[in-house]
């Protein structure tokens, strides 16, 4: 390729990059579509947030108020109220809308659970892209969107049928990412703020990170002042775009139920904290002392009012902010796996998770070191700071990997845009074919999902598969659309199938598996591990007159450990109470269904 070619491709890369990367993801999102088309077909929200989102969005389209975010098909008649917001809602209910116009409402549910969670994937790509662009090369940014394309955990996100609101944060934590290296100081503060603000409305997964990207935005500030790129400039539009952009989410979007002062959503109490926070930074970059020192006991003295009207205001919410009861804690938030910390999981899930965070950490301490000198350390120093804190938070709980593995590229395609060149232009032949393909595996994470399937390492044993195949059978379309042969009514069943159950079917069910809807897991809980008389008494006190069961599913194992010779453990065993009459299923249907007499 002569250099004028050359030349002139590399202009067109980096002048219209946004068109391309938008380009780029035009083609993932058709050919995503395209390959797990099945799952468009059978609407398999295999999660059970990615159910309850749409039954919130059924609510909205049939005429559900817009505050009211409470689901009738659960805990019958009342109901349960879920502390999420309608903003991720609106695109899904949009696509139907849309897709209503040319089929039915079942095709136009399907189509809609299948494209929408790409939508927010156009934002990530364009905000890596943007940070990759700013720190390492403006060339840099198709590297970082095959790396993010190839993240094991962090893609798993945006896939057809995630409808939930995960990929709409990690969106906005692409955009924060961005905006803490930003050159232009105006825009970057903006950008964070207003991405913070909107990820907090959505939901509070990630309000650590939110806290993270004003801290370092206040150590830009405490650092360089006002003279090395306006950072007083960046603070203060970060500080009025947090409080404004919060409080439009609390007032556009916060349920009527979130008026109140709860822990578990952008309620009142955090509001109150955003807002204040908002204020006081913007009067430190207002009044930006010249002095570095006082600037830093101004931020700190800040801090410590933040800190002291929480704790004096809102003592509630100093512990978990689910704020469930002891036992509900014990039995179930304690046990649940996503919130465990890496180290508490097999190797086997948490090496290919943690593999590429590793990299990107040591790959923005390398690109901080040869920033040193240069007008990018400030942007590579948070970046870098950042990183580090995402990667460190999966000590925390693992549900935090797809976030870290995120904010793991720039520094990845740090690395790689270093040392792919030089083993791509090796004079050893070997060098270049398997030095480059063995370079690219390592810096992109790749590497650890390869090493993985072949090393005999915490494999699932039998009783594991058995479990795995009776948890993901009983979910099936086909499966639990057939319980519409009977007449519509309350299902007493799993906590964990109690959303696909009121999805699939025209039947109501008891709980799933939300801190809201608390006493019913409790109910539930004690139905199948209590005598079968207490489960009797339960089920008439919910109204249910069906029971139905997945034999071998995750959660029924809990009820059997917990307490052998219980209600379940008795069912389990092929021991009936009388007040339970057997139901016909379809040949070979893993369920088991009885009416309650």
């Amino acid at each position: 390729m002569n250099q004028q070619l050359r030349g002139q491709i590399e202009a067109e890369l980096d002048r219209h990059w946004i068109r391309l990367t938008l380009l780029a993801w035009v083609a993932v999102t058709i050919f995503y579509v395209w390959s797990d088309w099945n799952y468009v077909r059978w609407l398999s929200l295999g999660d059970t947030d990615d159910n309850m989102r749409l039954m919130q969005v059924r609510g909205l389209l049939a005429g559900q108020g817009w505050f009211d975010l409470t689901n009738y098909r659960l805990n019958p008649p009342t109901g349960f109220n879920i502390h999420w917001s309608r903003i991720v809602d609106l695109p899904i209910a949009g696509l139907i809308l849309f897709f209503r116009l040319f089929t039915t409402n079942a095709w136009a549910e399907r189509l809609a659970c299948g494209i929408a969670p790409l939508i927010p994937l156009s934002i990530t790509m364009v905000g890596i892209g943007a940070t990759v662009r700013r720190l390492v090369h403006p060339l840099a940014w198709p590297l970082a969107v095959v790396f993010l394309l190839a993240t094991s955990v962090t893609m798993l996100m945006y896939l057809p049928e995630r409808i939930d609101h995960h990929g709409w944060q990690l969106a906005m934590l692409s955009l924060s990412v961005a905006g803490l290296c930003d050159p232009r100081a105006l825009r970057g503060g903006v950008i964070v703020g207003l991405a913070s603000a909107v990820s907090i409305s959505i939901g509070l997964e990630m309000l650590p990170y939110a806290a993270m990207a004003g801290a370092i935005l206040t150590l830009r500030w405490i650092w360089a002042g006002n003279g090395e790129g306006g950072e007083a400039t960046r603070l203060a539009a970060y500080a009025i775009s947090l409080a404004g952009g919060t409080a439009a989410g609390f007032a556009g979007f916060a349920s009527n139920a979130n008026y109140v002062l709860r822990c578990d959503a952008l309620t009142p109490v955090y509001l109150s904290v955003m807002v204040a926070a908002g204020v006081l930074l913007f009067v430190l970059a207002w009044a930006n002392p010249a002095s570095r020192a006082v600037r830093l006991g101004c931020a700190v003295l800040a801090g410590a009012v933040i800190v002291a009207g929480f704790v004096h205001f809102f003592p509630q919410c100093l512990g978990r902010p689910e704020q469930v009861s002891p036992e509900l804690q014990r039995n179930w938030l304690d046990n649940v796996r996503e919130a465990k910390p890496i180290y508490k999981h097999p190797f086997r899930l948490a090496f290919p998770m943690a593999a590429l965070p590793i990299v990107g950490v040591i790959g923005v301490a390398v690109g901080t070191w040869r920033a040193r000198r240069t007008p990018t350390l400030l942007g590579w120093a948070c970046v870098a700071l950042f990183v580090t804190f995402a990667t460190l938070m999966l000590l925390w709980q693992v549900r935090v990997a797809p976030a870290a593995q995120l904010m793991a590229i720039p520094g990845s395609v740090a690395l790689a845009w270093l040392i792919l060149p030089w083993l791509l232009n090796h004079r050893s032949m070997p060098v270049r074919v398997i030095g480059t393909v063995g370079g690219f595996l390592i810096v992109s994470g790749l590497f650890a999902g390869l090493i993985i399937k072949y090393l005999p390492v915490d494999r699932p044993n039998a009783y594991t598969r058995r479990v795995n195949l009776a948890t993901s059978s009983c979910i099936r379309t086909t499966v639990l659309s057939k319980l519409d042969y009977y007449p519509a009514q309350t299902i007493f069943t799993f906590v964990d199938l109690g959303p696909r159950l009121i999805t699939l079917t025209h039947h109501d069910a008891i709980a799933g598996p939300y801190h809201r809807n608390g006493d019913a897991i409790l109910d539930v809980q004690h139905a199948f591990g209590g005598t079968p008389d207490r489960a009797r008494a339960i089920m008439k006190r919910h109204g249910a007159t069906l029971l139905l069961i997945c034999p071998n599913a995750a959660e029924s194992t809990n009820y059997r450990a917990r307490n052998p010779g219980g209600f379940y453990d008795q069912l389990a065993h092929g021991t009936v109470p009388a007040w339970l009459t057997p139901l016909p299923l379809p040949k070979g249907s893993p369920l088991r269904l009885f009416r309650i007499d």
